[in-house]
């Protein structure tokens, strides 16, 4: 069983920074764990993956180059650093894990077993 939750959310203005955490409890070290987001009436959608083994990344082509995602497995928690936040980036944003290791499904909501209840990130001017 794993359970996960997210913090550092907020508030912000377009350009902005905010670091969301995915602190996890339970065995995450042999999963992929992942970002998503959901903004208000559309569907859920991928943000980054960080795979294992490996611990290779992947992003959205509409996140590319400006967020980081990162695992800390001492500390059983990942991050999101987001940088030069759009208005488009607001959402609520959760983080998932997965039962292992797969790269095909990784950007697939469904390939998640557990996730987070979420964190609102709002960016307006």
């Amino acid at each position: 069983q794993v359970q996960l939750v997210e913090s550092g959310g907020g508030s912000v203005q377009p350009g902005d920074s905010l670091r969301l955490s995915c602190a996890a409890s339970g065995r995450t070290l042999s999963r992929n764990m992942a970002w998503f987001r959901q903004a208000s009436g559309t569907e859920r959608e991928f943000v980054a993956a960080v795979r294992w083994p490996g611990g290779n990344t992947y992003y959205a082509d509409s996140v590319k180059g400006r967020f980081t995602i990162s695992r800390d497995n001492a500390k059983n928690t990942m991050y999101l650093q987001m940088n030069g936040l759009k208005v488009e980036d607001t959402a609520v944003y959760s983080c998932a894990a997965a039962p292992g290791g797969i790269l095909s499904t990784i950007r697939t909501p469904d390939a998640y077993a557990y996730w987070g209840q979420g964190t609102q990130v709002t960016v307006s001017s």
